[in-house]
């Protein structure tokens, strides 16, 4: 009962403020960038609204427990993202005019391959990015209410698809720019509670940390993932032993006993797990693991697909660098509490590396602190934050899918991106539901992965390097989409990998952005470059004011075939 109604007035909310868009939407432009009129400050708390995901909301506490303290460099990464957004790609992107990146694209190098590239690439980060928001809704839901797994799944994709179906991008602005004042203040406000709450003693562990080998109190664990265990003392009624346990199972461990071993995962608390460095692979290559992890996240924000788009709606190329140094305030606002959950859930509740429910520690905390109604209350208010945090994630991410299959594939309508947004939901939700035993943060850092391998590289030669050629950017997308999405796949269906591969199949950035740029420019250098090559870097780098002609809307474009 408390998570709907937590869930209710956000989602309520959400459409409401979504209608403000639908009398001001008449064309594709309205739709997709809201007529290319939303000011840098709205624009960057929409920015950060949309940003601030399940990944960031729950899934980095829950990545603290579960793989220690060195998993406080991916909001490190987050937000070192937008300073290189702001420095190689906001301004450009904004003067170039197109409404999506594969637009851009074809803009660029005038090649419809290239574009229809693009569009796959697109469809691949937005489907390892929403499906994790919608995997966490239900994960999330059915931790405080007990209702099914499904059904926060399809209540987070309804509220999405009608939203952007009604209002478009100018809906998805109002909306998201709402929701990150609701996130920070439903993230901090309780924060500081805990803080407050918890008292000296437990303020105290928290920062000298002990390994969590044995159970301090009677805990009832219950298993979220498919889960293998390894029992080395009896505990639970269990004997010595491997056991494989399946999704739903409860074991109830009593005061003393000892806590089992999770395959590849360090007990919180211990040496390993206080080690300042991310250890992707549990194989000792931190250094490397951390290196991964910034790679992927620094140059993947310069080209997620939904960022890229937002950056559109500004007036000119300086109200889209102003948005990017704005976003950067606001995120770390918001990113400085996140270590607070992650360090007293490693205390208060450390179970939860058992049950494969590390996501749900932000909004299992409150009731660990306060069984009463000021736990519930609070836990309320957390939720709450969380599903803001599914919706405003979602929109930005649907409305990119939707315009590559509907923009960038056929001419495009208001009609037929209505129906592409619904459709686009619905496949979505069914993937999501497949998806529980997936870490979202796992999930949306391999999609930051392969947009680092593929529209980065793209956009920063592209913008920065007049010599680039179709046929190469064409061979440099492929090579970072095939090494990236390849070395997922096998990290989700192959068998585990020790040393050096694991750390590389749980990550692997250091090996597919470096082969995505140098396949670009090796290949492009076999070719000549397009004859307005140069024509078109001016373009995007001379300011507005400075030219002589403008298009009807306000933007300025490179060329393009059809």
């Amino acid at each position: 009962m408390v998570g709907f109604l937590a869930v209710t007035p956000v989602a309520l909310m959400t459409l409401l403020i979504g209608l403000r868009g639908v009398a001001a939407m008449r064309t594709t432009s309205d739709f997709l960038v809201a007529s290319r009129q939303i000011s840098p400050l709205l624009n960057s708390a929409a920015v950060a609204g949309e940003y601030i995901s399940a990944a960031s909301f729950l899934g980095v506490p829950g990545l603290v427990v579960k793989d220690g303290i060195g998993a406080l460099w991916y909001p490190v990464g987050f937000a070192a993202g937008y300073v290189a957004m702001l420095v190689l790609v906001a301004a450009p992107m904004r003067r170039a005019g197109a409404l999506t990146v594969p637009d851009f694209a074809e803009a660029r190098l005038a090649s419809p391959a290239l574009r229809r590239l693009a569009v796959i690439v697109v469809l691949v980060i937005g489907a390892l990015y929403v499906v994790p928001q919608f995997r966490t809704s239900g994960l999330v839901l059915s931790v405080v209410s007990g209702t099914p797994y499904w059904v926060g799944v399809v209540l987070v994709g309804v509220a999405v698809a009608a939203t952007l179906a009604l209002g478009g991008m100018r809906a998805a602005t109002y909306v998201q720019a709402f929701q990150f004042v609701l996130k920070v203040v439903l993230f901090v406000v309780p924060a500081i509670w805990l803080l407050v709450s918890v008292g000296s003693t437990v303020r105290a562990e928290a920062v000298r940390p002990v390994e969590f080998t044995h159970f301090v109190r009677d805990t009832p664990v219950v298993f979220r993932v498919d889960t293998t265990i390894e029992v080395t003392e009896p505990a639970a009624g269990l004997g010595p032993g491997t056991y494989h346990l399946h999704s739903g199972e409860t074991l109830y461990f009593r005061s003393g006993e000892g806590v089992p071993r999770v395959d590849n995962l360090d007990p919180p608390g211990g040496a390993a797990w206080q080690r300042p460095m991310l250890d992707l692979g549990h194989d000792g290559h931190s250094l490397l693991g951390t290196l991964a992890v910034l790679i992927a996240t620094v140059f993947g924000t310069t080209g997620l697909p939904h960022v890229i788009m937002r950056f559109h709606t500004s007036p000119d190329g300086r109200a889209a660098r102003r948005t990017a140094a704005l976003t950067v305030v606001l995120l770390s606002c918001f990113y400085v509490f996140l270590g607070v959950y992650g360090v007293l859930g490693s205390v208060l509740m450390p179970q939860l590396y058992l049950s494969g429910a590390t996501d749900t520690v932000v909004v299992a905390l409150p009731m660990q602190v306060d069984t009463g109604w000021v736990g519930t209350l609070v836990t309320g208010l957390l939720t709450a934050g969380a599903f803001a945090a599914f919706l405003g994630t979602s929109l930005g991410l649907l409305l990119a899918m939707s315009g590559a299959i509907s923009h960038d594939i056929t001419p495009s309508s208001l009609g037929r991106l209505r129906v592409t947004v619904l459709g686009t939901a619905a496949v979505l939700v069914l993937l999501a539901l497949f998806a529980a035993q997936v870490d979202a943060g796992v999930l949306v850092t391999w999609s930051f992965t392969v947009a680092a391998s593929t529209f980065s590289p793209l956009l920063i030669l592209g913008i920065w390097w007049p010599r680039l050629t179709a046929l190469g950017a064409v061979a440099g997308v492929l090579a970072g989409l095939f090494v990236s999405s390849g070395l997922i796949a096998v990290a989700l269906f192959g068998p585990p990998p020790t040393g050096l591969p694991a750390t590389l199949v749980a990550q692997p950035a250091p090996l597919s952005v470096p082969l995505a740029f140098l396949t670009m420019v090796v290949v492009s250098q076999g070719a000549r470059p397009p004859a307005w090559g140069s024509t078109a870097m001016l373009r995007l780098h001379l300011n507005e004011r400075n030219r002589s002609s403008r298009s009807a809307d306000g933007s300025w474009t490179v060329r393009r075939t059809h």
